[in-house]
């Protein structure tokens, strides 16, 4: 599969007109376009511009509108519920942190919830707005159910992801897991290189080991059987259970709180009816905010300078990768698969915007 690298400015300015040529707002362009090329600029090409296409059909299918008006439907001082109304999942997920954040701010804490959502990205996106923000974030979705439960054979949870940071020094806490082995962006990156998947990763229609990329991915949008394993793999002996209950959590955390609809039901590669949840923690109140922030730096360096393992040169704390990807491809480029680029010049056309204008 060959691979072209592009500027961040290009793929930037391309998205931005692709997403107003869908129908957003200029300042929804730009809050989609960077949630996406974050997610690119960190490595996670799984979450990157190979979405578009995803993004693309969940419109033309009605079931992300770009006009939807977000409904805050109950709130208190320190938390809210919003109804999506079917909204792109970027523009409802940044609105809904930023609550979060300002709730926080006058409170201490701030948590919002949102069903009748999309698909939203990485999680880590969000949390970094608390880090930013000086606070701790933690961030929540379902997804279309993909995840087989420990010794099942149907999938029942989804991808159902799990973030958190915190800020500290030289380089903040970023934490950003599906609680699935792999999340099925990965299946669909390896599909459409047609590349087997390493063994463990997910189980076919009956419940076996298999390699096959498009059949899993095929299955799950069927429904008929198999899907992704937990994290901890198929057996409890390995840890599946704790895998399983991570993303049982997340059920918890969004669809459960927000009244939407938990991952067996989710339908559609979840365009409409996710559900997801936002936490921001001034941990100021619970001391002084320098002194934490001074311990939590010691930690991550001290886990960073603690003794490697035989052949090994460097212990790597959550954050530190995605935010050195982020430095060399913004010097180097983003890389672009073929098939993800034909994608972006057939969506080029249909919505009128040239292509060729941000790649030759």
């Amino acid at each position: 599969m060959a691979y072209k690298n592009f500027s961040y400015e290009n793929l930037k300015a391309y998205c931005i007109d692709v997403m107003k040529g869908e129908g957003f707002t200029q300042s929804q362009a730009e809050d989609i376009t960077d949630v996406l090329l974050m997610a690119d600029l960190y490595g996670i090409e799984s979450h990157g511009v190979q979405r578009l296409i995803r993004y693309h059909n969940g419109i033309e299918e009605g079931r992300i509108c770009p006009k939807a008006e977000p409904v805050i439907t109950h709130e208190t001082p320190l938390s809210a519920v919003i109804d999506a109304k079917m909204a792109m999942g970027q523009v409802v997920s940044k609105m809904a942190m930023n609550m979060a954040i300002e709730k926080a701010k006058k409170y201490g804490f701030g948590a919002v919830v949102v069903n009748h959502s999309n698909h939203y990205g990485i999680a880590g996106y969000y949390t970094r707005m608390a880090a930013e923000a000086d606070m701790i974030g933690m961030c929540f979705t379902n997804t279309e159910a993909i995840m087989i439960p420990t010794n099942g054979k149907n999938a029942m949870l989804g991808t159902n992801p799990i973030a958190f940071s915190m800020p500290a020094d030289p380089t903040p806490f970023l934490y950003d897991v599906a609680t699935t082995v792999v999340p099925r962006g990965k299946l669909e990156v390896y599909n459409k290189k047609g590349t087997p998947l390493p063994m463990g990763w997910v189980v076919d229609a009956n419940g076996q080991d298999t390699t096959n990329a498009g059949e899993v991915i095929q299955n799950i949008i069927a429904k008929a059987g198999g899907g992704i394993l937990p994290i901890g793999g198929s057996s409890e002996a390995t840890g599946s259970h704790k895998g399983y209950g991570l993303g049982l959590i997340v059920e918890v955390m969004t669809a459960i709180l927000s009244g939407g609809v938990t991952s067996n039901h989710v339908s559609h590669c979840g365009n409409g009816d996710t559900s997801e949840s936002f936490w921001a923690i001034d941990y100021g109140m619970f001391g002084d905010k320098k002194e934490m922030r001074a311990r939590m730096s010691t930690l991550l360096e001290e886990l960073r300078n603690s003794e490697k393992a035989a052949g090994q040169t460097r212990i790597y704390t959550h954050g530190e990768k995605e935010l050195e990807s982020t430095k060399e491809k913004l010097a180097n480029g983003i890389p672009v698969n073929e098939k993800t680029e034909a994608e972006m010049r057939m969506i080029a056309e249909k919505v009128g915007v040239d292509y060729s204008k941000y790649f030759g």
